[in-house]
């Protein structure tokens, strides 16, 4: 079963890369100049969200000092100490001057746990996996890469009885992102692999997101129900947060996630972030989730809610290098605080239309603005079957093209009630 729908998935990947070359190379023309293709819904390195242009390089620069004892590595944003045994035992926001981990905590460190759910091997955790854990700490080979892309620690480890896991523990110029790339030959057996961040922060709450919003669960266990949330969902990040400071954690691939309330060695109160990345169950197939497994997770410091639902987007939609003759512009442009445009496609009626949904993303009512990159005839708002509704009011009207914007544009102003979803059809002229 496995081995046929990696098959398909494969033939899937196959053929979308496929359509997306030639999508790229129709935008972009036949050409030599290196551009960046931007699918996040927010520019990054000199990208409009949505659109190709020749990316900016990084002005800043990464630092490496290595001993027998540790390697330290600055960015100018962020300063990182990591221990012979490749686990981050500081990581300092300079721009916040602040130290993030707990005194005597390691940061990015990988526990096993003993992992024997009552019933549904493959699909329940029980609380009593907790009961033991073995922090994964031995090391076969360390070494620190240097490139265009910043610093790396590369690491290899034995994992537990008979895998093998290499991670790349990476820093970038301009960056705020301690990112981690795993690559792990998994083949153990009843085990539940996590990654713990501990931080020196007193969270009451975490907040998860989840597709178009995000929901907070508290972090204490007062009731039944809180005792009960000890394994929580979250899609593309999780954050937590004290009045004035926050941090996120990012992923790609991996959504099982477990917050607690700790004590740092001064009896100091502290909070724990874990993901769970890999698990290896019996039943009903002995040989589910055996094999490689490739996951990114990333670390951001001083992060508030926008910028996890920025770099959220970012991070999960890397960007595409190609080559071509012209930037693009993008098909359309939103802003206002929180607005998110999740989608743009055409009309499921071949209209030729253009359909885009977006939505409110920090949970506060919010105005914005949609502004089209081509010639336009009308915009209406639509159900999410695409069927008009008069759910929400738009005031329509020619887009200003004095700053070489594109002839019978339209621009649509909007508000948005928290979390609330807006599809927008626009007619083309």
């Amino acid at each position: 079963m496995y081995q046929r729908t990696e098959a398909e998935y494969a033939e899937v990947a196959r053929i979308l890369n496929e359509v997306i070359g030639d999508a790229a190379a129709a935008l972009v023309g036949d050409g030599d100049t290196p551009l960046l293709l931007n699918a996040a819904p927010a520019a990054r390195d000199g990208v409009p969200a949505l659109g190709a242009a020749a990316p900016k390089a990084a002005v800043g620069e990464v630092s490496v000092e290595r001993s027998a004892a540790s390697t330290i590595i600055d960015n100018g944003l962020l300063r990182l100490v990591l221990d012979a045994e490749g686990t981050l035992t500081s990581v300092v926001d300079l721009e916040a001057d602040r130290e993030l981990l707990p005194p005597g905590a390691r940061a990015g460190l990988l526990q096993l746990h003993r992992d024997t759910p009552r019933q549904w091997d493959a699909w329940d955790i029980d609380a009593e996996y907790r009961h033991t854990v073995q922090d994964v700490l031995e090391v076969r080979d360390l070494e620190v890469m240097r490139d265009a892309g910043g610093a790396c620690v590369h690491v290899t480890r034995t994992l537990g009885r008979s895998s093998t896991l290499v991670e790349c523990i990476r820093l970038s110029p301009d960056s705020k992102q301690v990112v981690f790339d795993f690559d792990v030959d998994w083949h153990e057996r009843q085990q539940l692999l996590k990654l713990a961040f501990p931080l020196d922060l007193v969270a009451d709450a975490s907040t998860a997101e989840m597709q178009f919003g995000h929901v907070s669960r508290p972090t204490h266990q007062n009731t039944s129900w809180d005792a009960a949330r000890y394994e929580i969902c979250a899609h593309r990040w999780i954050h937590v947060g004290e009045p004035g400071y926050g941090v996120a954690v990012l992923n790609d691939s991996t959504y099982g996630h477990d917050v607690t309330r700790d004590v740092d060695a001064f009896g100091h109160p502290s909070t724990t972030v874990r993901l769970s990345l890999l698990r290896a169950p019996l039943f009903p197939d002995p040989e589910a989730d055996q094999g490689r497994h490739q996951l990114r997770v990333a670390l951001r410091p001083g992060a508030t809610i926008d910028d996890a639902v920025r770099e959220g987007y970012a991070f999960n939609l890397p960007a595409r290098v190609v080559t071509g003759t012209r930037e693009v512009a993008p098909l359309v442009s939103a802003t206002g605080t929180g607005v998110v445009v999740e989608a743009v496609k055409l009309a499921e009626d071949r209209s030729g239309d253009v359909v885009v949904r977006l939505y409110e993303s920090l949970g506060a009512r919010t105005r914005g603005t949609l502004t089209t990159g081509f010639a336009a005839a009308s915009v209406v708002a639509t159900d999410l079957l695409e069927r008009p509704t008069d759910d929400v009011e738009l005031h329509t009207g020619p887009a200003e093209s004095a700053d070489g914007g594109q002839a019978g544009a339209l621009t649509s102003d909007f508000e948005l009630r928290p979390f609330q979803i807006l599809t927008l059809r626009i007619a083309r002229a």
